[in-house]
């Protein structure tokens, strides 16, 4: 046998799909095998190998196969010798299918690293959003308060803007790590999507086409709206900056059922009911190895300023907290389609309201227990609540707001509570104020999803939250709403 010939065993070709008899069809030479990024690894070894400085020749590399897709595949061997030397060095060796093996090691790393970038962005949150909630509480005072010819007003305008951005940061990083508090309803995603696409149209460029395809009896998700808003937003978003010019965009939706049979072979995907969210561009498409990192956090094809890399990963995080799954298919300078596919639910979609209520609902003299362990976050909040005409018995412990409830038990009306504080949580709190005065109700804050109010993220049915940073509107219309019956 000629120096570089070699023979494949009946399973090796069948690894890489071709039949034992065509032998003749597989490449001639490593070059051609092996894939281009493996290739110059896999030379060295053999190399080492053949001049004696490593016993055995191993390499895990991907392999060209029939249909012109590689596998990975783990090759062992070592060199032998014949009874005579004819001057040819011989290598026998085995082939290992690892393709199955490697994405599952691969998938267990990615989902390793999400996870742990998720408990950081978690951790960070709650006391992010409270100096957040600082900032922004005193830039709304101080706007109250000032005179109309005060030349200050445009900076404190600034600070409102650069410290509502950074929430919507937050926010971000909550929605990827899944620990975004949610309150899920059950959606018609045609609705949904046909009130978010006229928004779309005035953001979008004028020369990019914007196209609403939805599907006929479409079945219901559940999701929190805000979350769905904030995916399709993103999505849209990312598509419109993919294309430079004149382009398309197109949304679409419908129903589809994966059975266990297409999910053996179609990998990623789960058996059952779906509603499909579709968001496909005519841009510029992203390479292979863009795709396998997109949904990671601060990853961004754009240009210095232009994108924060939170949009796909606030995306990725929406849903998975929904127990969904997305698929990503693009080709360089073609496109991308992102399928989004949310679990079906039974029951009637929420009624989209018809306006926002604009006016901001101010108190009627009802009495208020603040419990905030933050000194900078009830200073504030104290001063926004007494604007807001509630008269406001303040607490920086549990211990402390006990006794502020037993001397003033016919007046309090509403307990507001922080979630996370060192003697106790916020609903342990509660507990105790409710065995006192059963008819008081409850409202609590976060700066982040706590299992103290919520299950994975979703709010238990009885509660009323407010997160942090919030505005002076929205403490107004969350009071309003708790204390209404």
């Amino acid at each position: 046998m000629k120096t570089g010939d070699y023979y494949l065993s009946p399973r090796s070709c069948e690894i890489l799909g071709y039949k034992a008899d065509e032998q003749e069809q597989i490449p001639k030479s490593l070059q051609e095998l092996v894939h281009p990024k493996d290739l110059p690894t896999t030379e060295e070894r053999l190399h080492a190998h053949l001049e004696g400085k490593i016993p055995l020749f191993e390499i895990k590399h991907r392999l060209l196969t029939k249909s012109g897709d590689w596998k990975w595949v783990l090759t062992r061997g070592k060199t032998v010798h014949g009874e005579k030397d004819d001057g040819n060095i011989r290598i026998t060796g085995t082939s290992s299918d690892i393709t199955e093996r490697k994405t599952l090691a691969e998938q267990l790393r990615q989902s390793q690293k999400m996870e742990a970038i998720g408990h950081l962005a978690g951790g960070m949150a709650h006391d992010f959003n409270n100096m957040l909630s600082a900032i922004l509480g005193h830039a709304e005072i101080a706007m109250l308060r000032r005179s109309p010819s005060d030349t200050v007003s445009p900076h404190l305008k600034k600070i409102e803007e650069a410290a509502l951005r950074s929430a919507e940061l937050v926010r971000q990083l909550l929605a990827f790590a899944r620990k975004q508090t949610i309150a899920p309803k059950v959606l018609d995603l045609n609705d949904m999507s046909a009130a978010i696409t006229k928004m779309l149209r005035r953001v979008i460029a004028e020369d990019i086409d914007l196209s609403w395809l939805p599907g006929s009896a479409l079945w219901k998700i559940k999701m929190d709206p805000s979350q769905f808003d904030q995916l399709l937003i993103n999505l849209c978003i990312n598509a419109r900056d993919a294309i430079s010019g004149v382009g398309e965009i197109i949304i679409e939706t419908k129903n589809i059922t994966f059975t266990p049979e297409y999910c053996k072979i179609h990998r990623g995907f789960v058996p059952g009911e779906y509603v499909m969210l579709a968001v496909s561009d005519n841009g510029c498409g992203m390479s292979e190895d863009v795709q396998k990192n997109i949904f990671e956090p601060f990853l961004t094809t754009k240009e210095m300023g232009k994108g924060t890399g939170l949009g796909l990963a606030t995306v990725y995080g929406i849903v998975k907290q929904n127990k969904g799954f997305i698929n990503l298919y693009s080709e360089t300078d073609k496109g991308t389609t992102f399928k989004v596919y949310l679990p079906r639910v039974f029951g009637e979609a929420l009624d989209l309201p018809d306006e926002i209520m604009m006016e901001v609902p101010k108190g009627h003299g009802e009495a208020i227990l603040l419990v905030e362990d933050q000194p900078a976050m009830w200073k504030v909040a104290e001063i926004l609540l007494k604007e807001l005409e509630y008269i406001v018995f303040s607490a920086d412990t549990p211990g402390e707001a006990i006794d502020l409830l037993k001397s003033h038990i016919d007046e309090i009306q509403l307990l507001i509570t922080d979630v996370v504080m060192p003697e106790m949580n916020g609903r342990e709190l509660a507990k105790l104020i409710c065995a006192i005065k059963p008819e008081i109700k409850c409202l609590y804050t976060s700066g982040y999803t706590a299992n103290v109010i919520a299950h994975h993220g979703v709010l238990d049915e009885d509660v009323n939250f407010l997160p942090k940073p919030f505005s002076l509107n929205d403490l107004a219309l969350k009071i309003h709403q708790t204390l209404t019956p």
